[in-house]
């Protein structure tokens, strides 16, 4: 069952072709434009969190463990994509015993 969420009406400006996708998309999907605008919205923030902590990690600013987090994965999942992208996996003894830590706290 999907959670409940509190929504809150925002205004946008949309170039008309970018309206007639999202009419066509919502008329095939039985959709209003709203939801179809929340879905395209949660995709988009779901990448750009991915590409956040994919450049924290990279720059070595966070570990794996909490890059994972702020991409909101798992701790395997993010390494998967890790490695899909061909991005080298460093996980030194201190970060390690460091997410340890941080894992066993909660």
């Amino acid at each position: 069952m999907a959670k409940s969420r509190v929504m809150q009406v925002v205004a946008a400006r949309l170039p008309i072709d970018v309206v007639r996708e999202i009419e066509r998309i919502a008329a095939e999907e039985k959709l209003d434009k709203s939801s179809v605008l929340a879905r395209a919205t949660d995709l988009y923030i779901r990448r750009w969190k991915l590409e956040w902590a994919l450049r924290l990690y990279e720059d070595g600013r966070v570990t794996a463990l909490k890059a994972a987090g702020l991409a909101t994965l798992s701790i395997w999942e993010f390494i998967e994509e890790l490695e899909r992208r061909k991005i080298p996996v460093h996980y030194s003894a201190e970060e390690f015993a460091e997410d340890f830590e941080a894992a066993r706290k909660g």
